[in-house]
């Protein structure tokens, strides 16, 4: 009851801060939500903003790398959208570096943002004391997925606790006649398997050794190696069908029961729930392996392109506080698979998986940021291009560890 007071009397503030003949504050929005469970996820942000006196005006663009360009062509061109989905990564520095952003200090300040985000949320939002974004969510980029009915058919009785467990269940998988690993052939989603492989079976020292430090004897290293080793021998259990697969068709093949293992972030929990499949019954969920595991925050956000008309400032404004309330927080999570930015909202009526999540965020000792926030964007699309091609194509461990080297050279 108390955040729906909340979410009440912040409706009724936006409509006594509008005369009664205002036109609603139209808003265009792009981002890059458009697999099932991430459109109905959109929906509950577009339903909470008209419900509070805006029109939302959607613009969904397949791939984040896709939809970010857009967003910045249109804002050098002077044609920006109104807000538009962003990672807090170092492009998300650049361009707020670039002036190309307008701050949300007066929302933030007025809802008591540094009152309900956690620090690492905070951190990532707020440059140089102004806040040039709304957080969305927060997402584990490597939680580990298994469909209970391929592991029942392969005679797994219990989910795997480490990565030998792992690859132990992997092969009763492919001896029953299943796809082991369902994987989505792109650099993206490879990336994706080696982050959840370097920090769970690489440990946390070992990952902030190659992502923050870049430091060359890490990466030269046995320890390295011995990942790397790991993350190509996960390429052996996935299918032929895997180069250029969606994740959510990935995430489909553990729904049907054809596969028994996918490495994606929460967001693969929106596809199940679409499926109508429960978290615990249907399908297990881990974020690494032991109860210290890493947990890495990765996260959505919203940014709002320079502009200096009146209603569009407005606008930006009214999304920035919609977004970030209790109700519009828990609706979206349930329904994008993340757990809610902020620290105070009831998570009780959320699924396991998301209980395991909640409980990780509170546990600062466990939290790791995403790879793509040490490095440029040029650094991690290097990077990207030598992981890519080791999973695919058969190079000597020692030249891979070599060319990441080179990759990651500031």
């Amino acid at each position: 009851m108390k955040f729906a007071r909340h979410a009440l009397a912040a409706a009724l503030l936006t409509a006594a801060a509008l005369p009664a003949t205002a036109q609603p504050l139209k808003a265009e929005v792009i981002h890059w939500w458009t697999s099932g469970g991430e459109s109905a996820a959109a929906k509950t942000l577009a339903e909470a903003y008209k419900a509070q006196g805006g029109v939302w005006v959607d613009t969904a663009i397949a791939l984040g790398e896709q939809a970010r360009s857009v967003a910045i062509n249109r804002i050098a061109g002077g044609n920006p959208p109104t807000a538009a989905q962003f990672n807090t990564t170092q492009q998300f520095r650049d361009i707020v570096d670039q002036g190309l952003l307008n701050n949300v200090d007066e929302v933030a300040k007025r809802d008591g943002w540094d009152k309900f985000l956690p620090e690492t949320v905070l951190s990532a939002i707020r440059v140089n004391g102004h806040y040039y974004a709304a957080p969305v969510s927060i997402h584990n980029m490597s939680w580990f997925w298994f469909s209970k009915a391929a592991f029942k058919k392969a005679g797994i009785a219990e989910e795997p606790k480490s990565f030998d467990e792992l690859f132990a269940a992997l092969d009763k998988l492919k001896a029953a006649g299943l796809v082991p690993l369902a994987h989505g052939g792109q650099p993206w989603q490879d990336g994706i398997v080696f982050t959840a492989t370097l920090a769970h079976y690489g440990g946390r020292d070992l990952y902030l050794k190659i992502f923050r430090d870049r430091d060359p004897k890490a990466i030269m290293s046995e320890d390295f190696k011995k990942v790397l080793l790991a993350f190509k021998k996960l390429q052996g259990y996935t299918d032929k069908g895997s180069p250029g697969r969606n994740w959510n068709d990935a995430t489909a093949m553990l729904i049907s029961g054809r596969a028994g293992v996918q490495i994606m972030g929460d967001w693969a929990k929106g596809e199940f729930a679409q499926a109508r499949q429960e978290a615990g019954k249907d399908y297990g969920c881990a974020p690494g392996f032991g109860p210290r595991a890493p947990y890495i925050v990765q996260g959505d956000v919203m940014v709002f392109p320079k502009t200096s008309k009146p209603d569009q400032v407005k606008a930006q404004q009214l999304l920035a506080s919609v977004i970030t309330q209790p109700a519009t927080q828990v609706a979206f999570s349930m329904k994008k698979g993340s757990i809610p930015i902020r620290t105070d909202v009831d998570a009780s009526q959320m699924d396991l998986c998301a209980q395991i999540g909640v409980a990780a965020m509170k546990d600062k000792s466990r939290q790791l940021g995403n790879g793509e926030i040490y490095m440029t964007p040029d650094q991690n699309g290097a990077l990207q291009d030598v992981l890519t091609s080791y999973w695919n194509r058969n190079i000597p461990v020692e030249k891979v560890q070599k060319d990441i080297v080179n990759a990651l050279k500031s």
